[in-house]
């Protein structure tokens, strides 16, 4: 469905966005990690018909979009980082301005977005009222309301409470049966349930593509815990790759990745989150 081939975005300064990444996809959720700066937005970007590759082409169902956007825009559903609302619009009236945008009538179908998104309750209320969440949630339900084939949102959790959340993945979950789904986050958690695959960014390159399961596996034997005191764990949190710290009565408990540690520690099963801070810290091939 989704072919990219060697795309680099390089901009006027002379850095780069992304750059040589290849990878093609069907179907399913997407789950694009990355930390912030790894090229992400620039590649939602180009994939979304806003910008341009600057090498390498983007194909969807075969058509180069950099020269036909038009075929995959009318079946395009997108959400981006900066999501702006007309405040002095109903949540009704807004979802049902862009409804007619894309060529959809249905005051029906308006309604069960807003539901779909927990927002019917409110309805008849200007937007401008809006929390930043339900804004967030008004904009997941713009994205949605023509039925797209390919859906694409970054960073769509920002401003949601944890309810929230599982709420709009269950919303992603549901729709991706069929389809095609890039849901780009630096937060582990808002993928590991829904992905069935996941391409990892660093610096504007693919470090790899894989599904969940290959990506905890590539991780085992690589993740540890460990006891220490106060002092200990102010030596050590600039030398250890720590994904938690909790402080209890007997001391610090560690959760941390990499090569076995100098320190006395137990060897425990990977977590989706542990494999993803040992291959942006440890990995130097990739893959996809």
């Amino acid at each position: 469905m989704l072919t990219i081939e060697s795309v680099s975005k390089q901009f006027r300064a002379g850095n780069f966005g992304v750059r040589d990444l290849s990878l093609e996809v069907k179907s399913g959720v997407i789950g694009l990690l990355g930390p912030n700066g790894a090229g992400k937005t620039t590649l939602m970007q180009m994939i979304a018909t806003i910008t341009r590759p600057t090498a390498g082409r983007i194909l969807f169902r075969g058509v180069d979009i950099a020269k036909r956007p038009n075929e995959l825009r009318k079946t395009l559903g997108y959400l981006p980082q900066d999501f702006g609302v007309y405040e002095n619009l109903t949540a009704r009236e807004f979802l049902s301005y862009f409804a007619a945008l894309k060529g959809v009538r249905s005051k029906a179908r308006v309604m069960a977005m807003l539901e779909s998104v927990n927002l019917h309750g409110v309805a008849d209320r200007t937007v401008g009222g809006f929390s930043s969440g339900m804004k967030q949630r008004l904009g997941i339900a713009q994205a949605l309301i023509n039925d797209p084939d390919l859906v694409i949102v970054d960073e769509p959790t920002a401003g949601l409470d944890p309810e929230e959340r599982v709420r709009f993945r269950n919303v992603l979950s549901e729709i991706g049966f069929g389809k095609l789904v890039i849901l780009s986050t630096h937060i582990v958690s808002d993928v590991e349930s829904i992905a069935t695959e996941i391409a990892v960014m660093k610096e504007g390159a693919l470090l790899t593509m894989t599904t969940p399961e290959m990506m905890l596996r590539a991780c085992e034997g690589k993740v540890w815990r460990s006891v220490v005191t106060s002092e200990q764990f102010d030596q050590l949190r600039t030398s250890l790759k720590i994904s938690s710290a909790v402080r209890k009565p007997d001391g610090v408990h560690l959760r941390f990745v990499g090569p076995s540690p100098a320190i006395d520690a137990t060897q425990i099963e990977p977590e989706l989150e542990d494999a993803f801070l040992y291959l942006m810290n440890f990995s130097t091939e990739n893959s996809t």
